[in-house]
């Protein structure tokens, strides 16, 4: 018997293992990953960028985890060798009719503890010389890292201090009992006093197979990127992001240098037809016909259909993704493209079709399910695994 079995080997379940192993070594703790490797999803596939908490709400989870955990995300690089570089990021107006959302956005920032600064636009050339751009905001604190390899430090350390991973496990049932909670999977069947669902794109459905029926349902969104030949690498020195669309909860394409010297750009935001569908030819027919027999995706993608055809036609037309990135960078042509790897986000949607903007908990008898942890649960994950742990810590014999 465990004390705790964590469902999902990505960046956020493994942190959650790690914090309660760190504090409490005499615990039993267990990873169970559907994947053969850890951090095969979400976290795998993530652009590596240490955000900031610049774009947060005030006082929600995002703002307070994304500060916190930029920090801590930094620290714990430098402490276990894992390669880190704090470069800093620009958050460009191309024109003057993005020019109030930029103020709004720099006053957000300051609101949310940051030190950042406004740029003229021979300040933001200095910083940025290829860039379009008439003023902007420098995130100083900002970073790349690969979250893959934090993962598998996260992996490392939680085996050495006792944690078991359980990979190749797909979980198929689970029964919640006042006092414990079994876990089947495809191969074994695990017992422990309490389970935390960490499932990320399956973790509405985990939920409702220990018995929780939720008022959302994951929503796959695809990310699709290209980069940067590498002779064309000198556009951009580190990070560069055009002023986001306060009523859409992506980000619009941008251009990331990774910590391996490759530059992203990217991404559009078009849904997915299969939950761990990474390819546009991907296509799952459960997946996709949850999504469509969902009302609340049809209320979502009425209000946003403009938007939507616009990511559709990028997805399918190189020449106007290249127009968009080039609101940015104007010397960047299309064949300086090549494709790179998409990601998919898991994004939570509610039945009356309004995005789940923040970190959502539910709680269960014996459970905790972490329903909706979007951008930036890397970046917070460090701090998202404390606070869990802190939350579920329960006596061993209860």
């Amino acid at each position: 018997m465990h004390d705790y079995t964590i469902i999902g080997g990505g960046i956020v379940g493994l942190s959650v293992a790690y914090n309660l192993l760190n504090n409490n070594p005499n615990l039993k703790v267990q990873v169970i990953e559907k994947e053969k490797e850890v951090a095969s999803h979400q976290t795998g596939h993530n652009s590596g960028v240490i955000h900031s908490g610049i774009y947060y709400k005030p006082g929600s989870y995002k703002a307070k985890f994304a500060k916190a955990g930029s920090e801590s995300m930094r620290a714990f690089c430098q402490e276990h060798d894992v390669d880190v570089d704090i470069c800093g990021k620009v958050i460009v107006a191309t024109d003057e009719s993005e020019l109030t959302n930029l103020e709004n956005l720099y006053e957000r920032g300051r609101t949310n503890g940051l030190d950042v600064e406004l740029l003229d636009e021979k300040q933001l050339k200095e910083i940025e010389p290829h860039v379009n751009g008439i003023k902007a905001i420098r995130v100083p604190t900002a970073g790349i890292v690969s979250y893959k390899h934090v993962s598998e430090k996260l992996a490392e350390l939680l085996r050495v201090s006792g944690g078991a991973i359980h990979l190749s496990e797909e979980v198929t049932s689970i029964v919640e009992c006042n006092q414990s909670v079994t876990v089947r999977t495809n191969n074994k069947t695990y017992h422990s006093h309490y389970l935390i669902n960490c499932a990320g794109l399956q973790s509405d459905r985990i939920a409702k197979m220990a018995g929780y029926h939720l008022d959302m349902k994951i929503v796959p969104f695809r990310g699709e990127y290209y980069k940067l030949k590498p002779e064309k690498r000198y556009l951009v020195n580190n990070l560069i992001y055009p002023v986001p669309n306060p009523e859409f909860p992506f980000l619009g394409v941008h251009f990331t240098r990774m910590i391996d010297g490759e530059v992203d750009a990217g991404p559009n935001a078009v849904l997915s037809f299969k939950r761990e569908g990474y390819n546009k030819t991907d296509f799952n027919a459960k997946d996709l016909s949850e999504v469509l027999t969902y009302g609340g995706f049809w209320r979502i993608a009425r209000k946003y259909m403009k938007t939507g055809i616009g990511e559709m036609v990028r997805s399918y037309n190189k020449d106007e993704f290249v127009k968009s990135l080039q609101r940015l960078i104007p010397e960047v042509q299309k064949e300086d493209l090549v494709k790179a790897p998409s990601g998919v986000r898991a994004q939570a949607l509610t039945v009356e079709g309004k995005m789940v903007d923040d970190f959502h908990l539910v709680n269960g008898k014996r459970s905790l399910h972490v329903c909706n942890a979007p951008s930036p649960a890397a970046t917070a994950s460090l701090e998202i695994g404390k606070e869990i742990a802190k939350q579920v810590l329960i006596p061993k014999t209860s």
